[in-house]
């Protein structure tokens, strides 16, 4: 039976075989999806681990920086450093931008980190870097992700100012891939919060003409107000390492107490990323491989329905020298699984050599999903051929040879 299988399949190998290429496609396409998937995933872990946090205190009733503004106060942190089981506190902004190089017109989408001044270790540092040095001086150096495309001593555009990049690290991206620009805090909050010279000059005019900054007996008011108008004394999140031997809901639900701000925890941000984030990209994926599944079925079940058809009289000889129906149910199952494993080799070529490589985001291909989409894909095979051998099983000995 394996024998006679394998002569149809030889008698139409090019149709077969460009078949089966086709499916294979289809297949590397289905992998890589999951493969985006478990990247994004794994993305939003290194993430948080890179980070260096124990605790990221935000904003009261927000979800955090990675997942909506948060605000606070940038001398909080103090305050909390002080607290029980508190070992290292670091404010940290971010600000998902657009930068280009100096004099160049491309532009590349990034998430620019402020960090706070101090050494390696420090939370929201990048823990290491592949070339080049961290950031030594307080303003205007930068460290980037590989994956920006920024190489050292280049000049990067950060709103009005120019960054040299002095370091390069590796698989620091957001939650949504974009490449980690890391430059000092007071820059970052400048980036972020402060207006540019024409609205600066509009809000000291609309100031200066207030009444209520112009009262007699109260000279220094404007200028106290102006010059607060002049600072950003905000960041995004604190950022909290804990000492050992603490547990950090413990620590966690002392700070909300005190300080009336909300903490969350490694686990709690986790949930975060991947069950608010990344939920809805992991629906969008998974209706894709659906789809993707459901044309794979299509695909097989046409190919091996017309090889069937093709073989109509042969299958009638079969039939008339008295060979049993599980015998040809096995020949036209057999050419639907051959079908699928050439397909699955393509498919699993494709997606490791050639998807994942120069896809812009991470591709995670994890074992176990090509163990189970192999499963998947013969079960596929399989259940594609019912109609193909309902038609073999109908055939009239008779009428065949006769016609």
């Amino acid at each position: 039976m394996i024998s006679l299988a394998g002569r149809d399949i030889m008698h139409s190998w090019g149709k077969f075989v460009f078949t089966a290429m086709g499916l294979g496609l289809l297949i590397g396409v289905t992998l890589s999806m999951a493969g985006i998937y478990r990247g994004m995933v794994d993305d939003a872990k290194v993430l948080l681990d890179n980070s260096g946090a124990d605790l990221w205190v935000v904003q009261k009733d927000t979800l955090g920086p990675y997942a909506e503004s948060s605000s606070i106060y940038d001398d909080i942190w103090r305050e909390i450093r002080g607290m029980p089981g508190v070992k290292q506190t670091a404010n940290i902004t971010y600000l998902t931008m657009q930068v280009r190089k100096s004099k160049e017109e491309r532009d590349v989408r990034v998430m620019v980190t402020g960090v706070t001044p101090g050494e390696a270790g420090t939370p929201g540092w990048p823990p290491y870097l592949v070339a080049g040095r961290q950031i030594t001086r307080s303003h205007y150096e930068a460290v980037a992700d590989i994956a920006s495309g920024f190489k050292l001593g280049e000049h990067i555009q950060i709103r009005r100012n120019q960054y040299t990049v002095v370091g390069l690290t590796r698989r620091m991206v957001s939650s949504n891939g974009d490449p980690m620009v890391f430059i000092p805090l007071k820059d970052a909050q400048e980036a972020q919060f402060l207006k540019d010279n024409d609205a600066i000059r509009e809000q000291r005019r609309r100031t200066a003409e207030n009444p209520a900054f112009n009262q007699p007996g109260m000279p220094g008011l404007l200028d106290t107000v102006i010059a607060s108008q002049s600072t950003n004394p905000y960041v995004n999140a604190i950022l909290v390492r804990i000492e050992t031997g603490h547990a950090p809901e413990e620590v966690a639900e002392s700070i909300r107490r005190w300080k009336r701000l909300t903490v969350y925890t490694r686990d709690q941000m986790e949930e975060i990323l991947v069950g608010k984030l990344i939920a809805t990209s992991a629906k969008q994926i998974a209706m894709f491989l659906v789809i993707l599944s459901i044309v794979s079925s299509v695909i097989v079940a046409f190919i091996i329905y017309t090889l069937t058809l093709g073989k109509i009289r042969e299958i009638a000889v079969l039939k008339l020298i008295g060979t049993k129906n599980r015998t040809i149910i096995g020949l036209i199952v057999q050419q639907s699984i051959a079908l699928g494993l050439i397909g699955f080799v393509v498919g699993k070529i494709s997606a490791t050599l050639l998807m994942a490589p120069i896809f812009p985001k991470y591709v995670l291909l994890e074992p176990l999903d090509s163990v189970l989409g192999f499963i998947a894909v013969i079960m596929i095979c399989i259940l594609s051929s019912i109609i193909a051998i309902r038609v073999a099983l109908k055939v009239d000995p008779a009428e065949a040879i006769g016609g």
